[in-house]
């Protein structure tokens, strides 16, 4: 007996030690997270309790096997570990787990901010609608502001996705013909990761977002940036970037704030040299990322609509990496 346990205390040490990181659910940054990393570990307790009354009963007629026990014995050990025991542990975790959903799925309070985020294949649509001031876009980037609730509307225009921050809240399916609704409100700042948590195609694996969340003052200095338009390409490299990105057709799928390119296919790019990474959290933002985003966008991202352009000179590859990588 005391050898098992030894050896389950073991087994999850280990477990618990590689759940750490900007993806686990164990380490929570938010009010949700909070509350459902407790109730882990209360799901986790109740189920070692029923397991080490298994065993415990497993262990006795094991040992007392050779004896006949008594009648009344045998009676109270059915009853005591094969009943009481899971029903109430199973009842208290279901009367647990049921007092905490109210307060996850409440609306964030009026006057909060709201983010539209809508799950494509194989990315994100971001759109902020702060309380004051206009709207702006974003793509596989979420920045939040800490000690502020967050109401995100979450939707799908072909197949079914979910939104999933697992260090700041639960899963959100979003479904084609419905808006679903997720409140999160940050505890700490960080880089976080999320993810598509629901099989959606070829690339599912491939769709990733960061999830950064900043200090208020920090927050704010963020939105009024991202409001502004694109900065103006002043390197020469850049220039003739910016001539290719229109040449080839780009501007038909994305926009540019700033410039003649409003196509909405594809994500805003507006500052995209300012996000952590490209292809929606698979390809470092740096120049080479570009480029390789660029060149061979179909062995990145199998599936993606995006039409790649290693048929270009490697010098206007360059130059439109140099160019998206100007737009802070």
């Amino acid at each position: 007996m005391h050898r098992c346990l030894r050896y389950a205390f073991a087994c999850f040490g280990l477990l618990s030690a590689s759940c750490r990181g900007p993806q686990s659910a164990i380490e929570p940054a938010s009010r949700a997270a909070e509350q459902l990393a407790g109730l882990f570990w209360g799901m986790t307790i109740g189920a070692f309790l029923v397991w080490a009354a298994v065993v415990a009963l497993t262990v006795y007629a094991i040992r007392a096997r050779h004896e006949a026990p008594a009648e009344r014995r045998a009676t109270a050990l059915i009853i005591g570990g094969g009943v009481i025991v899971p029903t109430v542990v199973l009842a208290g975790l279901l009367i647990y787990g049921l007092s905490i959903l109210p307060p996850l799925l409440a609306p964030a309070p009026s006057g909060s901010l709201r983010i539209q985020v809508v799950g494509e294949q194989w990315w994100w649509r971001v759109r902020y609608q702060p309380p004051t001031g206009p709207a702006f876009d974003l793509a596989n980037e979420i920045r939040l502001p800490a000690g502020e609730p967050v109401e995100f509307e979450l939707s799908s225009p072909d197949v079914i996705h979910s939104f999933w921050i697992p260090a700041l809240g639960g899963k959100m399916d979003m479904i084609p013909g419905r808006k679903t609704r997720l409140t999160l409100e940050p505890t700490r700042t960080g880089r976080f990761r999320g993810v598509c948590a629901e099989y959606c195609g070829t690339s599912h694996a491939l769709m990733a977002f960061d999830v950064v969340v900043m200090s208020k003052p920090e927050f704010a200095e963020w939105m009024d940036a991202q409001r502004r338009p694109a900065s103006q390409a002043v390197d020469s490299i850049a220039t003739l970037g910016r001539e290719r990105f229109f040449a080839n057709g780009c501007a038909a799928c994305h926009t540019v704030h700033g410039t003649q390119a409003r196509g909405v296919v594809g994500p805003d790019l507006t500052h995209v040299g300012s996000r952590h990474t490209l292809g929606a959290g698979i390809v470092p933002n740096d120049h080479s990322g570009f480029v390789r985003w660029l060149s061979r966008t179909s062995e990145v991202k199998p599936g993606v609509l995006m039409p790649h352009f290693g048929m270009l000179p490697q010098s206007e590859v360059d130059a439109l990496a140099t160019y998206l990588e100007s737009l802070q």
